[in-house]
């Protein structure tokens, strides 16, 4: 009985891990990467989706706000088994579009409305960090493997 409860929960069930670059220029548009997959029971994966986030808060204190942007998302419809013992790579692609902020699109009109779109940013203390995150879809399970690691985009 308690194998049962540990299998519907997950628990010893399939691990997900996104292996990502650290750092990317952000003219790519496209994130390559792979997700391993590893489980101590035989599990069968439907479909694996994975999104780019971007973090973007300006402000300080009180004021500060923050917003997030989904800026892509494939979703791989392999259905796969994962064995006991076995480590499965899944190289994925993901396309993604960068959303410019109304500073970036004022500094980018010339030479002197760039240096001061840097200090407006600089002032307002606006910063965008950037997320992968991943979730497997697994047959019989009630809660999904997930992982998210951090990545920064240059550009």
């Amino acid at each position: 009985m308690i194998g049962r409860v540990k299998k519907w929960l997950g628990i010893e069930g399939v691990k997900l891990e996104l292996v990502l670059p650290e750092t990317m220029e952000g003219t790519d548009r496209v994130l390559q990467g792979r997700v391993r997959l590893q489980s101590l029971n035989p599990q069968v994966v439907r479909r694996i989706r994975i999104i780019l986030i971007e973090r973007y808060s300006r402000g300080r204190g009180k004021e500060k706000l923050v917003d997030e942007y989904e800026l892509g998302q494939v979703q791989l419809d392999h259905r796969l088994e994962v064995l006991p013992g076995e480590v499965r790579e899944l190289p994925f692609e993901l396309p993604f579009e960068l959303v410019p902020s109304g500073i970036d699109d004022f500094g980018k009109r010339n030479l002197l409305f760039s240096g001061l779109a840097k200090a407006a940013k600089a002032i307002n203390a606006v910063g965008s960090e950037f997320r992968v995150e991943a979730e497997a879809e697994v047959e019989g399970v009630a809660l999904n493997p997930f992982d998210k690691k951090a990545i920064a985009i240059k550009g």
